[in-house]
């Protein structure tokens, strides 16, 4: 297991995680979303090539409508 920071808060992953599955996981599943890792911004085109580390720290963000 690895623990990880998710938008400030702690969040344990299994070992070889990867972004895409660590989504799902955390319930996030297609939703638009920007993701920083460890202050890098991620293309949603690498999030099933990214394996999480232990201590990474990530920021999700959904985006908000308004008029």
């Amino acid at each position: 297991m690895i623990n990880v920071s998710l938008n400030n808060e702690p969040a344990e992953l299994s070992d070889k995680t990867l972004l895409s599955e660590a989504l799902k996981q955390w319930e996030y599943g297609d939703q638009k979303l920007a993701v920083a890792i460890n202050g890098e911004f991620v293309p949603r085109s690498r999030y099933g090539d990214i394996t999480l580390q232990e201590g990474d720290h990530l920021d999700i963000v959904k985006p908000v409508g308004g008029g």
